[in-house]
């Protein structure tokens, strides 16, 4: 084989494949001597060493000698006996490298958010076409209520990479925390930019989701900024995960101000904390009191995920409450000054004045 085409043909696989020469000519090695073993059994025993020009492609097969030296013993018309035995090796040997290096790509991709489309179906488990790999969409990192179909086109976040039972693979996301994040990374330039930051997450997937952000610039509103005008940001994440609730609050470094604040839309009237065991106790008006705790306890539960405190909420009567309760006390004594009951001097009169009569 001329120079040039064998040097070519190597380079245009690596290249085609993502994959380095070397890798490939060390997989002929390894074929060539299989190959050897295969048809000659009883050199099965025997070190055995390969050789393969990188210029040239022209193969050989070396046996160690006692002394270390090398004798040739490559047999006449072995390339085509071992041909198709290399070629499967070979092949294995790029799916290999081929897939070693889509892995360090996605590595270097956990965290982000990547498209795909859904290819099949397993036991509840999404298999994700991501283009040059597959991923893994488990039922625990899947949005709950959320129904997916074969050719579905969505977004997903990039959670890890880990070793499975064919290998390496990619487990990718829709119900990380970090999922949100990402998003609102893709819609907000403010957050791409730096200028705003997100300080602290908590999310029940499918659900709600609280968001507390910062703005490194007083000009910078950071909850407009990821709201947007007439909330078309935050509409367009809302829309990629289906209508999940998402409460945007301004991180404070103050830790009363912020554990309010993630306690909203309740309004609260004090907080008082305790730092040696990290609990928080809130004073909401009475009115408010259902709506700081929330349906099943979610809006206190998730503002305790983004604080990292303990939330202990009690009641307290509204003013208007108190007003309402002054003015029945007055009602109750203004009764009891009508119904006076007689005293001695009235019931004289009274007997004074029938007898009179």
């Amino acid at each position: 084989m001329p120079i040039t085409e064998f040097s070519s043909a190597l380079n245009q696989v690596c290249n085609e494949r993502g994959i380095s020469p070397d890798s490939v000519v060390d997989a002929i090695k390894t074929s060539l001597v299989a190959a050897y073993k295969k048809d000659f059994p009883g050199t099965a025993a025997i070190d055995l060493v390969a050789e393969v020009d990188k210029e040239t492609g022209e193969s050989r097969v070396y046996k160690t000698l006692d002394d270390g030296s090398l004798q040739d013993i490559t047999p006449p018309g072995f390339g085509r006996i071992a041909a198709q035995t290399a070629k499967q090796v070979i092949l294995q040997k790029i799916r290999e490298e081929e897939k070693g290096a889509v892995m360090e790509e996605y590595k270097k991709r956990i965290g982000q958010v990547v498209a795909g489309h859904i290819f099949r179906m397993e036991k509840g488990m999404a298999i994700v076409d991501l283009g040059k790999t597959q991923a893994l969409l488990p039922q625990s990192e899947q949005i709950p209520a959320e129904r997916y179909y074969i050719n579905q086109r969505l977004r997903v976040l990039v959670k890890e990479i880990r070793e499975g039972t064919k290998g390496p693979e990619v487990i990718v996301s829709r119900s990380d925390p970090r999922f949100i994040m990402e998003l609102f990374a893709t819609e907000v330039p403010e957050l791409a930019s730096g200028v705003v930051k997100i300080e602290a997450i908590a999310r029940e997937a499918g659900s709600r989701t609280k968001m507390a952000v910062s703005s490194s610039q007083e000009r910078v509103d950071p909850v407009g900024s990821c709201v947007g005008q007439k909330g078309v940001r935050v509409t367009n994440v809302i829309a990629e995960i289906g209508d999940e609730k998402i409460d945007i609050i301004s991180y404070s470094s103050v830790r009363e101000r912020f554990i309010a604040a993630s306690l909203s839309p309740a309004k609260v009237r004090d907080v008082v904390l305790d730092v040696e065991t990290k609990t928080a106790t809130i004073e909401v008006a009475e009115d408010q009191l259902s709506l700081a705790i929330g349906r099943e306890g979610q809006n206190v539960r998730l503002a305790a995920k983004l604080t990292g405190w303990k939330i202990d909420i009690k009641g307290a009567n509204s003013p208007q409450e108190g007003r309402k309760s002054d003015q029945k006390d007055q009602l109750d004594k203004s009764e009891k000054v009508k119904t006076k009951p007689k005293t001695n001097k009235t019931k004289a009169i009274t007997k004074k004045l029938k007898k009179t009569k």
